[in-house]
């Protein structure tokens, strides 16, 4: 998990840890998913502006998750 703090809280990244307990390579999902690789590393690095909801609905729905368990907010 990957924290990256903002003004009044903090993000965590999760994406890693799911696909570590899941099994599932980052080739692997990118390729299922028809996501660019480098969108994937950056959902994992936290090194992002902008998150795109139709990644993260790609994602929840090929591991079968919810949006917390790949990023998450806390004040």
């Amino acid at each position: 998990m990957i924290k990256v703090n903002i003004e009044k809280g903090y993000y965590e990244f999760k994406l890693e840890d799911l696909l570590k307990k899941k099994n599932i390579s980052i080739n692997k999902l990118m390729k299922e998913t028809n996501t660019d690789y480098k969108v994937i590393k950056r959902l994992i690095s936290g090194e992002l502006l902008r998150i795109d909801i139709i990644v993260i609905a790609r994602f929840c729905d090929y591991l079968n998750c919810n949006i917390t368990d790949i990023i998450d907010y806390k004040k």
